[in-house]
């Protein structure tokens, strides 16, 4: 848990006791960087392909132009829609009811669970949420759905680069970890000036993010432009981190924004999140509900893998001036201490290799971020 001041309230908190927002949550315009002012006007990313998953998993003849449909999301806007994806309508809607009831429980109630979601001899089930009543048993049976389709979607990926479809696959080892974080964003007073989540890629391998219903706030940058992602109700957005990139460059990850500002403690122009995160983080790590500056670099493994061809995608999340917003993400990345590294096919004279094997990916990743350097830097050849 990050530890505040005690003067710091949760973000939550600030807007159920209608209190001013601190000045630490403001992003002031010279915080922008390279990727420009908050903006409400941008176009609606209505060309991010869809796929549908039910084509990836079939023998006919229309299994072929869905993985050049993959391929070339992959490779252009670096995430695209799911359909078609074995979970119901009802149990997504479900999902998102009991998120939204965990957030509006009281206080201490939610700050005393700590959870991991898979492997499941790693679940503490003591720090299980015990409210709401099925929680519980709700993100067990999502994890479970998740991981089938995280596997089916490594194997195509694999296809469409006309890999053996386990040349992902078998990188993430016999211990792949699926860290959950569900996101609350209160509504906010002055969204002109807060971000919910500041721009940033992922640095492990595959995001799964189950969007609010009703309430866009996700933006993403394709060609130096910011676009909002569009709602689908019942798909699941899907982008690529840095460990598959590594993939020689074939795949990429994308980088998405948040409106949010930075935990206090931090020297920079504004928190970097505006919103209350309940996390489920596999190998040992907390469910963790605090207003916080988060990693957000779990998603470097896909680019290491694909030696670069898939990148990884740059996003930044809004905030709403009138209403909440619920979303819940599953970061996917392979056992901790499997060695990764671009895919030997993928490596040649016209490709030569990006980046070096990296074993422990995640104790690398933390050693090299505590001092303020890049693992994917480092890995670079």
């Amino acid at each position: 848990m990050t530890e505040f001041s005690s003067t710091t309230k949760p973000v939550q908190e600030l807007v159920e006791d209608g209190d001013e927002l601190p000045q630490s949550y403001i992003w002031r315009s010279d915080n922008t960087g390279d990727y420009g002012a908050i903006d409400f006007s941008v176009p609606l990313a209505t060309e991010i392909p869809v796929v549908d998953v039910s084509l990836l998993v079939s023998s006919s003849s229309a299994l072929d132009p869905e993985l050049l449909k993959l391929r070339s999301a992959l490779t252009s806007w670096r995430c695209f829609q799911i359909v078609n994806h074995g979970i119901e309508s009802s149990f997504l809607d479900q999902v998102r009811k009991l998120s939204r009831e965990f957030f509006h429980l009281p206080k201490g109630e939610k700050q005393k669970l700590y959870l991991t979601v898979h492997p499941q001899d790693q679940q503490e089930l003591k720090y299980w949420p015990e409210n709401p009543i099925s929680f519980r048993d709700m993100l067990n049976e999502y994890t479970a759905k998740l991981r089938q389709i995280e596997d089916q979607l490594l194997k195509s990926m694999a296809m469409s680069l006309s890999l053996p479809e386990d040349s992902f696959l078998k990188q993430f080892g016999e211990r792949p970890t699926m860290a959950a974080r569900f996101n609350y964003y209160p509504p906010c007073a002055r969204p002109d000036s807060v971000i919910g989540v500041k721009q940033h890629t992922d640095g492990l391998a595959l995001t799964i993010l189950l969007q609010d219903e009703q309430v866009e706030g996700l933006q993403l940058l394709n060609d130096n432009q910011w676009f909002h992602v569009p709602i689908m109700p019942h798909a699941l957005l899907i982008n690529i981190g840095d460990q598959l990139e590594s993939s020689d460059g074939h795949v990429q990850a994308v980088l998405e924004s948040a409106t949010t500002g930075l935990e206090p403690c931090t020297p920079k122009a504004g928190l970097e999140s505006y919103s209350l995160n309940l996390r489920v983080i596999t190998g040992g790590d907390a469910w963790q509900i605090s207003s916080m500056w988060s990693f957000y670099r779990e998603l470097e493994a896909i680019k290491i893998m694909s030696n670069g061809i898939f990148k990884s995608l740059v996003h930044r999340v809004l905030t709403n001036s009138t209403r909440e917003r619920n979303t819940l993400v599953m970061f996917c990345a392979p056992d901790p201490v499997q060695e990764i590294g671009p895919v030997e096919e993928l490596v040649d004279e016209k490709r030569p290799r990006a980046f070096k094997n990296i074993k422990n990916y995640s104790e690398s990743y933390f050693y090299y971020y505590q001092q303020g350097k890049s693992l994917l830097n480092a890995a670079r050849v």
